[in-house]
Formats: C-alpha cells, structure tokens, sequence
C-alpha cells in the first residue's frame, strides 16, 4: 500500500515539473510578447578627443581631455603656435588643480577641467598703437596684488611709464608727444591728441599737402592747414563750434576736412585737374564732391563699355568718364577743356560749353557705332551760374546766332550753313555729325528743280583739322 502511494507521488511529481516551462512558454506566446533584451553598455567617451579648447593670453591655449573610466580625471596640453608646451592634470589620483607656467603666464587646470591663465609677473600682455610712431607696451605685475605697468615708446624712445592697479590708482594719466595717455587697473589703455597737437601729415594731389591739428579739449575739433612747397595757403575747420566738413579750394583742387580728422582733395571743376584722393591715387570724381545744391547729374551709357556722368553746375557742365559700373574717373571735360585729347580712346567733346543748354558727342573709336549726342541736365531752379553765358548757341554747325551779341565771348565762325529757303527748304534733313559734306536733295521734286538749274544745297561741315 505504501509503496504504490509514493509511486503515484513520484510520478506527479515528475509530471509537473516538466509541465511548467511549457506552459510558462505557451503563456508567454499566447499573450504576443518577447523577452526583453539585455540593455546595451553604454560608449565609453573618447579619450583622445578634447572636450574644449580654452583660448588663453600671449598666444596661449588649452586643448582639454576627460581620462578615465572609474575614477575620472582631466588633463590639458597647453600650446603655443601648434606646438605643445606641456601637460596639465587634475582630478582623481591626481591634484585637485595643477598649476604650471608656459610663455609667462601661470595656467591652471581644476578638477572639473577648467583652465585659467595669468600674466606672471613682468610679462609683456600687449602693445597698444597710440598714434603714428607711438606706442604702449602694458606689462602684468605682481602676484599676490597684482596690477599693470605701461612703457611709452616714440620711435624707439622710452618716454615715460604708467602704473595703476593694487598699491597704485585705479587709472593713471600722462601726456607723451602730444597725446593724453590712460593706463586702467585692467590694463586697458586709452588716448587723444591733446589740444594743438599735429595729428598726421596726408599727401594731396598737385603737390599739396595738409597738416591736421586736434584742437579743444572739452569741445573737440579739427584744423588742417593746406600746403604747398612749404607755404600754408588756408586753414580748415570741421567739429564741435564748426561744420561737420569744411571745403575750401585750393590751387585748383576741392580739399575737405571731416569732424574725424580726415582729409581728402579732388580736382574743383574748370580746372582740368585729375582727381585725386587723399593718398594721392588719381581717379576720384572731379564734380561729384562738395559742389552744393545747384549741382544736378546723370549718367549714361556710351558704348563699349564706358559711362558718361553729366554735371550740370553753376560754373557750366562738366563731363566724367569711367568704366561702367566703377567710380574710377580716367577723364573728363569741362567748361574750360571742352575736348579731350585723341590719346584718350574715345572722342568726346562738350557742345556749346558756355551755353545755358550744352549737350555731349561722343563717338567710342574703333568698330562700326555711330557717335551720339545728348544733353547736360539743366541747373536746377532757383539757382544761377557764376560765369557768363552764352545766350545765342553755336549748336552742331558751331556758327552762333545774334543773340549772342555782346556777352564778350567769341563767335566761332569756321562752319558755314547754306539754309534753303521757302519751298526748296521742304523736306531738308541736317545731320549733326557725319562726312564733310553733306547734299541735301529738297523735297520729291529735287530733279525737276536740278533741271531748272536750282542744283543741290551744299551744306558745309566742320574741317576734319577742328575734329577732336
């Protein structure tokens, strides 16, 4: 009996424990489920790439690495125009911060991989330009308490020292070659020219030359005085009391000063100057500066890549040429030179110069375009020329009409017209610019009137001697 009842018990044992993963797994099946996967070790930070790179003073930085697995740790190379100075570590198994000097500054790292630097003592930080020939070399001073030294130096000429920062004041003032000189507790340096000091010599164009002074102290200005061949031919003002640009002309070129010291010089028009910038460099516009209200301008296109900018002022017309789309002036004409020179490349000439109403030929030399007329913008209302005008004009013909009468101004008679009358003038057609002569058939019955022994109206044209 007592062995049949552990048989059965021993059977169901068995039976069960090889029941239960199988119906752990059909559960697991029926419900749609997988077993979650084991999670992924997370990538360990490379330790060759740095975390950050600090710029530092004097040319100085530091590339920073994150080491370590267990016990972190930083480490910087500190370098100095690509070269590696040396290394820095900081953190677990080493110091909380390391500290070392490279170049003359003291660069530390800390534990969570910040960098600092500091000028040690008696290490040149910067140089600062004060002016022309003039400069301040700031030093670092100190350790404990620390504070900023600076040498003046004009042309290699030690001047004088400034001191500020702990045990001296928080900014410390001097005047060296003219200048008023500021060193700061920072190490900051500041300048400006003092009251009367020459500031800069700028080379003009003709020869000329300006000396520019800083004036005032608390209400600062500007003075240049224009020179030549060592003779002072004026004096301009610009800034506080005065105008913001002053502009005087002198020997033939437009000089202007600005509140900020600046000079620059163009050829005034009628002068037949280049223009000329302040460095001396030719080219800048003649017309376009300073010429006041009663100047007025167009441009337009001549050909072959070339721009025209027609100036209408108050002493007559003034033609600019440049390649289109540039500033650069190569030549120009005016009242006084109407014509430029056939070196030039293209011909140009200004048509009534001393009229009231002048126009602009032009022909670009070289292939098949035609040369084309156009007319100077009017001076605008309200405004007059300042010199005399012609109130009879010559036109393309170049003979004036009476009304010109008096003005003291030379008639150009060296073209004749022939001008058919009446009927015959029926149908007459005149030609600005063309071949030397020119026969003008009038109207449909020209044979008919050939035959009546009227002939062809002669029309005669400018000598090729008076073309530019």
């Amino acid at each position: 009996m007592r062995t049949a009842l552990r048989t059965a018990l021993a059977a169901a044992l068995v039976a069960g424990v090889a029941a239960t993963p199988v119906l752990a797994a059909g559960s697991a099946f029926a419900a749609g489920t997988n077993p979650a996967p084991k999670a992924a070790a997370a990538p360990a930070a490379a330790q060759d790439t740095p975390v950050r790179t600090v710029q530092l003073g004097g040319g100085l930085s530091a590339a920073v690495y994150a080491r370590g697995d267990q016990h972190p740790y930083y480490t910087a190379d500190v370098i100095s125009g690509g070269t590696v100075l040396g290394e820095l570590k900081a953190g677990a198994g080493y110091p909380s911060q390391d500290t070392q000097v490279f170049a003359g500054y003291a660069v530390t790292l800390t534990s969570e991989g910040e960098v600092t630097a500091v000028a040690q003592d008696g290490t040149l930080v910067r140089t600062v330009q004060v002016a022309e020939g003039l400069s301040a070399m700031v030093y670092a001073r100190g350790d404990q308490h620390p504070y900023y030294t600076a040498t003046v130096v004009k042309d290699g000429t030690v001047l004088g020292e400034l001191k500020a920062g702990a045990g001296y004041p928080s900014q410390d003032t001097q005047v060296f070659a003219g200048y008023s000189v500021t060193l700061t507790s920072e190490g900051e340096v500041t300048s400006f020219a003092a009251n009367g000091t020459l500031v800069r010599t700028v080379q003009l164009a003709g020869g000329l030359s300006a000396k520019v002074y800083a004036r005032g102290d608390q209400h600062r200005y500007f003075t240049a005085d224009v020179v030549e061949g060592g003779t002072v031919l004026g004096e301009l003002k610009a800034g506080a009391g005065y105008p913001p640009e002053d502009t005087q002309v002198f020997a033939g070129y437009a000089v202007t000063l600005t509140f900020e010291g600046e000079v620059t010089a163009t050829a005034a028009p009628g002068t037949g100057a280049q223009g000329a910038s302040a460095s001396g460099g030719t080219g800048a516009s003649a017309a376009k500066d300073k010429l006041g209200p009663c100047t007025v301008s167009t441009t337009v296109s001549i050909g072959a890549g070339t721009a025209a900018e027609l100036f209408m002022t108050r002493q007559g017309p003034v033609a600019e040429f440049s390649a289109a789309g540039e500033d650069r002036v190569f030549a120009m004409v005016d009242r006084a030179h109407p014509s430029l020179p056939k070196s030039a490349g293209i011909t140009a000439r200004i048509v009534d110069p001393k009229s009231a109403t002048p126009s602009l030929y032009t022909k670009v030399e070289g292939g098949t375009a035609k040369g084309s007329t156009r007319a100077f913008p009017k001076l605008p209302k309200g405004c007059a020329f300042e010199v005399p005008i012609e109130t009879g004009t010559k036109g393309a013909t170049g003979a004036k009409s009476a009304t010109g009468a008096g003005t003291g101004l030379t008639t150009n008679t060296v073209q004749t017209s022939v001008i058919p009358q009446g009927g015959v003038a029926a149908g007459a057609e005149f030609t600005a610019e063309g071949d030397s002569t020119a026969l003008i058939a009038a109207g449909a019955g020209a044979a008919s009137l050939a035959a009546a022994g009227l002939g062809f109206v002669v029309l005669r044209r400018r000598a090729s001697a008076d073309r530019v």
